[in-house]
């Protein structure tokens, strides 16, 4: 089945670049999956190329690692960065979270280099999203974090359970929901630089819906990133591999606590 995550999107194609490559699996000579034809020396093969396949337990140690980078970068931001550089260091850092999502997301490689900054910026940008919101709500962060990882976990033991399945309708219906919500949401934040209000992000009754439709949408995007990983490890992909994977589950992690933090805002007034 075609790839559905867009950040874990060239992880099939990676796999067939590998293969064409050369690459195999670690494991013993003539294994399923092993190309047989290696060059011989002296009439006897060569051994198989020595690198290690791609794993559930990979994936988990990148994305703990991750998330540990992002945490720290943000608690640094938010300590060094002045309350009066919070809104440029804030429209800084999602630029160049953008800029190298993209690049990650359509390179098709695995760039652990890449992607660590990529989690240190990301960082900064959630520590200033966070200390803005816990300024003006008292002890929202924290709230938003608890929920952000429930959902994670959630979802974790929902698809572990088969309760939840990436069925291709699943898929294709989910991928383009999630294509028309950042077009809406980018349609919104240009208005919104004109002047323009379309209650999406107000604390309106309108906007609570949308944070609510948001935070769903966020929470199954997840289905689409353990299928990928899962499809993965089944082709047997390098380990330097489960960086992409690990990077596609921090982003959605990411927009998750956005959303929540949002829609927790609507229903705290003002101290």
């Amino acid at each position: 089945m075609k790839t559905t995550n867009p950040v874990l999107a060239g992880l099939g194609q990676a796999a067939e670049r590998e293969r064409s490559a050369g690459y195999a699996p670690t494991g013993p000579y003539g294994a399923p999956g092993i190309p047989q034809q290696y060059p011989t020396q002296a009439g006897y093969p060569a051994a198989p190329p020595a690198v290690a396949p791609m794993s559930f337990d990979d994936v988990v140690v990148k994305t703990v690692a991750l998330l540990a980078i992002l945490g720290v970068s943000a608690a640094a931001a938010w300590v060094l960065v002045p309350d009066s550089l919070v809104g440029a260091a804030w429209i800084g850092a999602l630029v160049v979270t953008l800029a190298l999502g993209m690049i990650i997301s359509f390179s098709r490689m695995a760039n652990p280099a890449l992607i660590i900054v990529y989690a240190i910026v990301e960082g900064v940008l959630v520590g200033m999203v966070s200390k803005a919101f816990e300024t003006a709500y008292d002890g929202i962060v924290l709230q938003a974090a608890v929920a952000s990882f429930g959902i994670f976990f959630l979802m974790t033991i929902l698809y572990k359970a088969r309760v939840i399945r990436a069925t291709p309708a699943f898929v294709k219906g989910l991928v383009a929901v999630i294509a028309g919500l950042f077009a809406v949401m980018l349609i919104n934040l240009v208005l919104a630089l004109f002047g323009v209000n379309t209650h999406l992000r107000d604390g309106s009754p309108l906007a609570i819906g949308f944070s609510l439709v948001c935070i769903v949408v966020a929470a199954l995007s997840f289905v689409l990133s353990f299928k990928e990983i899962e499809d993965g490890v089944r082709m047997g992909l390098p380990q330097r591999y489960s960086w992409v994977a690990a990077f596609g589950i921090l982003v959605s992690v990411v927009w998750l606590f956005f959303e929540l933090l949002r829609l927790l805002s609507y229903f705290q007034g003002d101290d």
